[in-house]
């Protein structure tokens, strides 16, 4: 009798632990659609907010909210925040900057300074390779009067050329004589006039013949004048026009004097305010010398 009972107490037993095992293993069947099957990590709070599925004891109670906790409201005060402070770096000395006053320095600043302090009349010049406000002043100056494109006080490099023709040209070259010359240096492509031996008008730019078409040197005369002549065979107007070789003269600039890669085709040409004070200086009868040759041609 007692054997029979100790059997059937370990059948129950048995059956409870079976039971049990089952309710806590996934079926491998399972598509998904009932409460058993695999689950991606984080699929369940994304759908329902809650931490995981319910156990096997959670199932078996009775569901009810639980209840929500007294929050006490508060005020929306600012509580006072403390001042954040960063460690601050030592001092440094401040750095010459590139630009003064909107003029940018150019990379032959200390170059074009010598120039114009040797040229004179263009303002008070430092040279010390570093843009300064009376630097900049007085390179726009030089800028505007040779009528250097954009004149923005920046020492570039049509600034650099032209300073350099015009410091470096030796009026001495110039055979003039008595009465008024106007003396053209090819090789420099400058331009003066003399009275007397003296320099009358200081050095200006000028452009001359282009490859095929070189102005030669030597020793002329004006032959003929006209304040605006046609071209016949250009089409071209000649403003403050005076001859004196081969169909060659002074006259007034039709296109940007510092286009180097374009040239006249044999006459002197001249910004406007130089052509204009040439014809007023100018007269049939006058001198006119060249020397040296415009390079390339």
């Amino acid at each position: 009798m007692k054997h029979v009972r100790i059997s059937s107490r370990l059948l129950a037993l048995a059956v409870v632990t079976l039971v049990g095992a089952g309710a806590c293993t996934f079926d491998p069947q399972a598509d998904g659609g009932g409460g058993g099957g695999p689950v991606a990590a984080g699929a369940a709070e994304r759908v329902t907010g809650a931490s995981g599925a319910p156990g096997p004891d959670q199932r078996a109670q009775p569901t009810t909210a639980p209840p929500k906790p007294k929050v006490k409201p508060t005020r929306s005060t600012p509580q006072p925040t403390r001042p954040t402070v960063r460690p601050t770096r030592p001092a440094t000395k401040p750095t010459a900057s590139p630009s003064v006053a909107g003029c940018p320095q150019g990379e032959h600043q200390r170059e074009v300074e010598a120039h114009l302090a040797r040229l004179g009349g263009f303002g008070r010049v430092t040279v010390d390779g570093r843009q300064s406000a009376a630097d900049c002043a007085a390179i726009k100056k030089f800028q505007k009067r040779y009528d250097i494109r954009p004149a923005h006080g920046r020492a570039g490099p049509t600034t650099y050329d032209v300073a350099k023709r015009l410091a470096t040209t030796d009026t001495a070259r110039c055979r003039a004589g008595s009465g008024t010359t106007f003396c053209i240096d090819l090789t420099r492509q400058t331009t003066w006039v003399m009275r007397n031996g003296k320099v009358l008008v200081k050095p200006t730019v000028t452009r001359t013949g282009m490859p095929g078409y070189r102005t030669p040197a030597g020793t002329f005369t004006i032959n003929y004048r006209n304040v605006k002549e046609w071209s016949d065979p250009y089409e071209v107007w000649l403003p403050y026009w005076q001859h004196f070789t081969q169909g060659m003269g002074f006259h007034q600039t039709t296109t940007y004097l510092h286009e180097k890669s374009i040239g006249s085709h044999g006459c002197v040409n001249l910004l406007p305010g130089d052509a204009v004070r040439y014809w007023e200086l100018g007269k049939v009868g006058s001198k006119v010398v060249l020397v040296g040759r415009r390079p390339g041609t």
